[in-house]
């Protein structure tokens, strides 16, 4: 193999590696249960913010800033990272919204967009109905109607649903940042492990 293409080959190979450090599990759900707050309002709007590190107002968000509240208070900034994946591979991401280039201000924002970067970079997992096979720290996404127009993701959490039998899911469905029993209410979409040792 030449020089070039030996360095090429090298080139791609680093660019489909996951950029976060692992962290331990422990930490991420430490910082996800951190995060429960039923008075943070469900507001989708399209909203300019900083970069990096950027974030709406604390008091409202989506079900992707559940996750990436979460991430960022580990030292994972996943506007960044989505962003920097983007712009290198944006013919892999999702074209629902006619977008032309990536856009920092709301990428990380798409439960669409997160599920491929989080296959990309992270571990994409068996879809399952068996409870034990989602472990606290992973990540699950759904989608909330039959026509699936309304995807959703949510954070996997040790507690457990009412009978014992379900883990319970952090998530944003529209009444804050609460636990909830919906792991299996709706069609998962998708099930993922990223950066957790």
């Amino acid at each position: 193999m030449t020089r070039p293409i030996a360095l090429l080959l090298a080139a791609l190979l680093l660019s489909t590696q996951a950029f976060a450090k692992p962290i331990p599990q422990a930490a991420f759900i430490h910082a996800a249960a951190a995060l429960e707050n039923p008075n943070v309002r469900f507001v989708p709007a399209y909203k300019r913010i900083a970069y990096p590190m950027g974030d709406v107002a604390a008091s409202e968000g989506v079900c992707a800033d559940v996750v990436v509240r979460a991430y960022r208070a580990v030292g994972i900034d996943l506007q960044k990272l989505v962003h920097e994946d983007m712009k290198r591979h944006f013919a892999l991401y999702p074209k629902t919204w006619r977008m032309h280039a990536p856009d920092p201000n709301i990428d990380h924002r798409r439960v669409l967009n997160l599920r491929v970067f989080f296959a990309r970079h992270g571990e994409a997992l068996k879809i399952t109905s068996d409870a034990r096979d989602y472990k606290p720290g992973d990540l699950v996404t759904w989608n909330l109607d039959p026509r699936g127009s309304t995807p959703h993701i949510g954070i996997v959490m040790p507690r457990r649903s009412a009978d014992g039998k379900r883990p319970l899911v952090l998530n944003n469905l529209g009444r804050g940042q609460i636990y909830e029993d919906i792991l299996f209410a709706f069609k998962i979409t998708g099930h993922y492990r990223y950066a957790i040792d």
